[in-house]
């Protein structure tokens, strides 16, 4: 079926700080650049993230979501770009699906937009009548690099300063001939993200059965994201991952976190920026 999303994901090899891509390899150039096409369009910057747990009698539901996609999205004010997202068991990671879980991944140019979507839009509003926990977040980018089925981000924003919490995306499309290695990273980096400190959550996504992965995670700071991210398993991972060549396509983003509500894994988040309000990027 070929419009079917996974429910599988892994941060092993796939969870690297956007800053830090090496030199040999670098990110595809964003629609904003100096260098663009006059006239393009630029990459979008903010972003909505939707992550629910759903119970046992609203599953059919949510694997119809899956099923239906982005498409089902194209009517949303404003919006860029779709993902809707399975997730492993338990909003977890690795090869076991949990079809309880599902995640949205939705692009926006606008603020007023990512707002509205999150307060009025049908779509999202039926998730949280059936789901048992939903969160829900609206993200400005701070940092990005790569591209996500060809589409692209840009910052927005600055970077969070120190004790300020931030959110990061990390995505990529494994190629065929090198799942095994990257697969065989991802229990050793899995167990380093579950006891990272400073790490509020960590959820695996994925679109494609185990070929297209991501990972979302909420981090109190910047430092101790990088902690996590440049020691031990990890960081074994990104350099094999490198080494290697293991992705066809890959982004990776920071957040600063605009609105996050909700609850997920039995905590309960609310926080809201005093600028969250609906206002228009230039």
């Amino acid at each position: 079926m070929g419009s079917f999303v996974n429910t599988w994901s892994s941060p092993g090899a796939v969870h690297r700080e956007a800053d830090d891509q090496p030199a040999s390899r670098p990110a595809p150039r964003p629609s904003g650049h100096p260098g663009a096409i006059p006239g393009a369009r630029p990459d979008p910057g903010l972003a909505v993230l939707v992550l629910a747990r759903l119970p046992a009698r609203h599953v059919p539901w949510a694997f119809g979501r899956l099923v239906r996609g982005p498409g089902a999205w194209r009517a949303e004010p404003g919006l860029r770009f779709a993902r809707v997202l399975g997730s492993g068991r338990d909003g977890g990671f690795g090869l076991r699906p949990g079809l309880d879980h599902q995640g949205l991944f939705l692009m926006f140019d606008e603020v007023a937009d990512a707002l509205a979507c999150v307060a009025r839009s049908p779509r999202l509003a039926a998730y949280r009548e059936r789901a048992d926990e939903c969160l829900v977040a609206v993200l400005q980018a701070s940092s990005a690099r790569g591209r996500w089925a060809g589409q692209g981000m840009r910052a927005i924003v600055p970077a969070p300063g120190p004790g300020e919490p931030l959110v990061a995306l990390t995505r990529a499309s494994i190629r065929a001939g090198q799942a095994l290695r990257f697969w065989r990273h991802s229990p050793p980096s899995e167990a380093a993200l579950a006891a990272a400190p400073g790490c509020r959550l960590a959820v695996g996504l994925g679109e494609a059965p185990v070929l297209r992965q991501a990972t979302i995670s909420l981090w109190d700071d910047t430092a101790a994201m990088n902690a996590y991210a440049r020691s031990g398993a990890h960081q074994q991972a990104i350099e094999a991952s490198y080494r290697e060549g293991y992705f066809s396509e890959w982004m990776f983003v920071r957040f600063v976190p605009l609105l996050l509500q909700g609850r997920w894994g039995g905590r309960t988040f609310d926080m809201a920026r005093p600028d969250a309000a609906p206002t228009r990027h230039g």
